[in-house]
């Protein structure tokens, strides 16, 4: 089961890792001895369409200049790893940048919207790679099992998303205008996520620049496999620990159901051939009949 209190820590994201690494170390570097240049990565909507400096739709885009905000995407950027392990890093990776591109022609038209509608003039929006994340709410709440982890007084349940949802909520107070981002992030990812207008054929990732990166820049942040000895890395309470064990044995217990099948439709496949049947009929006469040899002998004879 894929949930968001599994312990298999960065295994298998290599792009979270890197996305991590990067907006944290840029984030700091700006923060203290490199100071002076912060003013190229301000999103101001003014410099955009009086300057024509279209260079920072990208630039402010990506990199926080809030320390707070940079450790509060890494954290979510770490939770929702989960769905670069389940989809792989080139589906995640487009999922990024299609909710990223959208993102940046929804925050161009809310800002037009609020001056038009409510005379609201908006020049400066927070910096940083906010579209994505909160685009990546989307998949997670459809996409990921609430399971509940304990009570709170007995009435208000704590769920695997909860530490999510919490820090999600701490990043949309952070600043003014941010909830700006944070609709048309959600936004986005709503369109990417259900495919609308087709922008999943139109925005995404070529499988030669995947293959690139994968030579080059994933050796840099792969992650070592988990071992079957290790400990289980433990949650914060007895309740998580519980779950995690459950998860385990659940995984054990289907890989181990998994094999026994094969081999019991490995030996009904060699006795349906040794009544002179080919392996390619028997396969289908177990298929069809749900691999119940009897059933398929008699669906053999018939056809």
């Amino acid at each position: 089961m894929l949930n968001g209190t599994s312990s298999i820590g960065l295994h298998k994201a290599p792009l979270s890792k890197c996305l991590m690494v990067v907006f944290s170390s840029v984030a700091f570097i700006l923060a203290v001895p490199l100071q002076q240049y912060q003013s190229y990565f301000v999103y101001d909507f003014k410099a955009i369409k009086q300057d024509h400096t279209i260079w920072r739709i990208i630039s402010a885009r990506i990199i926080c200049l809030d320390l707070k905000d940079a450790f509060c995407n890494c954290l979510l950027i770490y939770n929702f790893r989960i769905f670069e392990r389940r989809y792989g890093s080139r589906k995640f990776a487009s999922f990024l940048l299609g909710s990223w591109v959208l993102s940046a022609f929804m925050d161009l038209l809310l800002v037009e919207a609020l001056r038009r509608t409510l005379d609201v003039s908006v020049s400066i929006l927070p910096s940083g790679f906010l579209g994505p994340i909160f685009g990546l709410f989307v998949p997670f709440y459809y996409s990921i099992p609430s399971l509940q982890v304990t009570q709170v007084l007995g009435r208000f349940s704590i769920t695997n998303k909860t530490l999510v949802y919490i820090v999600g909520l701490q990043l949309l107070t952070s600043s003014t205008n941010i909830w700006i981002l944070a609709f048309s992030g959600m936004l986005s990812g709503i369109m990417y996520h259900c495919n609308m207008l087709k922008v999943q054929q139109l925005l995404y990732v070529p499988e030669w620049l995947a293959r690139c990166a994968s030579l080059t820049l994933e050796p840099l942040f792969v992650s070592a496999d988990p071992t079957h000895d290790s400990p289980i890395e433990m949650g914060a309470t007895l309740e998580i620990q519980r779950q995690q064990r459950t998860e385990l044995l659940d995984q054990q217990i289907m890989l181990a159901q998994l094999n026994q099948n094969n081999r019991r439709r490995r030996g009904q496949v060699a006795r349906l051939m040794e009544m002179g049947f080919s392996r390619v009929d028997a396969l289908q006469a177990l298929r069809a009949t749900n691999n119940d040899l009897n059933m398929a002998t008699n669906f053999l004879l018939q056809h």
